[in-house]
């Protein structure tokens, strides 16, 4: 764990914010679907209501690495990469379609590559306490 007088690198804060950017996006797409399920007219309304209720859902796990981030806890740096190692599956699947939707993938692709990046730095995992020796009791 570490000290909470240690000054927050600026990669740590900007690490948070990338996971908190994701997570924002997650539980903004997951309401979108939900109330489009509820109100509007899809296809099937129950699989619009879960797929919704289910991002919004995954929003509140790199919302939490975000705010872990910012509080400087060692926990938060795994959700926060699995939620950026996730995010590159869209990405790819973006990328391979036609038209808008693959600046959107390499959109997607450059902010999971910008979270892991700035979460493996050496700054970053000094700050968190990961990979310090332990201390004797």
């Amino acid at each position: 764990m570490s000290n909470d007088q240690t000054p927050r690198p600026a990669r740590l804060t900007a690490a948070a914010a990338v996971s908190g950017l994701e997570g924002l996006a997650l539980v903004v797409g997951g309401a979108y679907m939900l109330v489009m399920g509820l109100l509007g007219r899809p296809d099937n309304p129950t699989q619009a209501e879960m797929g919704g209720v289910t991002l919004i859902a995954l929003g509140a796990i790199p919302l939490a690495a975000a705010r872990g981030l910012l509080r400087m806890r060692a926990w938060s740096r795994g959700p926060a990469i699995i939620t950026h190692l996730m995010a590159l599956i869209p990405a790819w699947t973006l990328l391979r379609t036609d038209g808008a939707l693959i600046a959107l993938g390499i959109a997607v692709a450059a902010v999971a590559v910008t979270g892991l990046v700035l979460l493996v730095n050496p700054a970053t995992t000094k700050a968190l306490g990961i990979g310090l020796p332990a201390r004797d009791a």
